[in-house]
């Protein structure tokens, strides 16, 4: 089978690095073809529309912020892509279209459209949609989509009164005026603003409402460091076994090649139980160990229409299908993202649970897991809030993350939804399912999940 190289290059930076220099663009792709047989279940192809397949997606290792960083590049025909779109959160002003300077900086083509997008923790979900969205246009055949996060190396700002006086300073005409201004300056001008995992809304921090997410719905301490420490085995487990085949390793310069996560750290419920809260202190249940940790790393995809991939001589990972986006109560609700998106994606896509053969859900908290599976399991839930006649129903857990998930592979925020989608397809191909379900929670009390069908084999 004909094979085509697509190259994309990532830069994740340590704390040391520079940030005005941030440019990355995208991973090394390749096709490889399938050994297991999927089941043989209806497609969800639909007649006069445009079949969307994954080709390839690679990430970077997911580094703990402040350990690692990594750079690596390659070569690219200028032509291999029609456009480029990626996702990412919290944005150097510098380079606020980082999908633009990365693409320029990488050596692709200055003929390639590209634009960023932000939404949070499913950025780089958004930036796999608007892909499918030009090709199912016919705007595009073959886009790469993807997102990064370096929480190593982000933006410092000064103080408000600071940041006048320093504008002021700039349009000052006259000695007396600057030192004027200048005389103006006290200490507390010079406090940094440092950026917060926290709801403009309701100035709340992410922890915080995991934490009363969790108590609302009964979620113990215990089910949570249970449910970490499931997500970090498996992490180990699906590491060991090589089954992480989406990470590329990197050459950093000055110091060794890294090639794997980082963050993957399986102890025990004894050690996990000595924490103490992190956010609602002294008596919260959520904790540096039933949390997601702050991440560096990149991911990208390339996505493509089906008689485009077949034409270059790709053999596709799997089918994109349909896709929903929700959005609800960002103080009480903020992290149901996954209970709202999953019956809506299903019924779209005319699949009920039991169709689906892998789910994979984004980990920011395991008391935010525990309760969306809470509430999909809730009569009452699904009648009081969702309208529904009864319950959603919840994932088995025998096909549920069996790979680790977000708490113990890392979340840098731009960049789960690709690695979320491509886990979905490798595990189609190894475990010889049909169907994938992804889902994930977002800031903003929004939502997202994808149904993704296995490539025939």
């Amino acid at each position: 089978m004909a094979s085509t190289m697509l190259n994309m290059t990532f830069l994740l930076f340590t704390s040391q690095a520079c940030c005005q220099s941030l440019r990355f663009t995208c991973f090394l792709l390749s096709s490889f073809s399938f050994s297991v047989q999927a089941k043989s279940k209806k497609t969800l192809a639909r007649p006069g529309m445009k079949n969307i397949v994954l080709v390839e997606g690679v990430r970077t290792p997911f580094l703990m912020s402040g350990t690692t960083g990594l750079l690596h590049k390659t070569d690219l025909p200028r032509d291999a892509v029609d456009y480029i779109i990626y996702g990412t959160v919290i944005q150097e002003v510098k380079t606020s279209n980082i999908a633009r300077e990365a693409a320029l900086g990488a050596g692709f083509s200055d003929k390639i459209p590209a634009h960023t997008v932000t939404m949070a923790c499913i950025s780089s979900n958004q930036a796999m949609t608007s892909a499918a969205g030009l090709i199912a246009a016919g705007q595009c055949d073959a886009v790469v989509a993807g997102g990064v996060e370096f929480m190593s190396d982000v933006p410092i700002r000064h103080s408000r009164k600071m940041r006048k006086t320093m504008l002021s300073l700039n349009k000052a005409k006259t000695l007396g005026q600057r030192l004027s201004l200048i005389g103006s300056i006290r200490m507390a001008h010079l406090a940094p603003e440092l950026p917060a995992v926290a709801e403009f809304s309701t100035a709340e921090t992410m922890g915080h409402s995991a934490d009363r997410l969790a108590a609302a719905f009964g979620v113990s301490r215990v089910e949570q460091d249970e449910f970490a420490l499931r997500s970090h085995t498996l992490a180990k487990k699906a590491q060991d076994a090589g089954l992480l085949q989406d990470i590329v390793s990197f050459n950093v310069p000055g110091r060794d090649i890294v090639s794997k996560d980082n963050g993957i750290r399986p102890t025990s419920m004894e050690q996990m139980g000595k924490l103490k809260a992190a956010f609602v202190k002294p008596h919260g249940t959520v904790t540096a160990a039933n949390s997601s940790f702050l991440t560096d790393g990149a991911s990208a995809v390339l996505i493509m229409s089906e008689e485009k991939a077949v034409a270059m001589g790709f053999k596709p990972k799997a089918y994109l299908r349909d896709f929903v986006y929700v959005s609800q109560d960002p103080k009480d609700q903020l992290l149901l993202g996954p209970t709202y998106s999953t019956p809506k994606v299903l019924e779209r896509a005319g699949l009920s649970l039991n169709d689906i053969d892998v789910f994979e859900f984004h980990e920011a908290f395991a008391g935010q897991i525990m309760a969306n599976l809470k509430a999909m399991d809730s009569d009452w839930f699904g009648q009081t809030y969702m309208g529904r006649k009864s319950k959603v129903g919840t994932p088995p857990m025998e096909k549920f993350n069996l790979w680790g998930g977000s708490l113990s592979l890392g979340h840098p925020f731009g960049a789960t939804g690709c690695r979320l989608v491509t886990t979905v397809a490798h595990r189609l191909q190894k475990e010889g399912g049909q169907y994938g379900l992804v889902a994930a929670c977002a800031a903003g009390g929004q939502g997202h999940a994808m149904v993704i069908e296995a490539y025939p084999q």
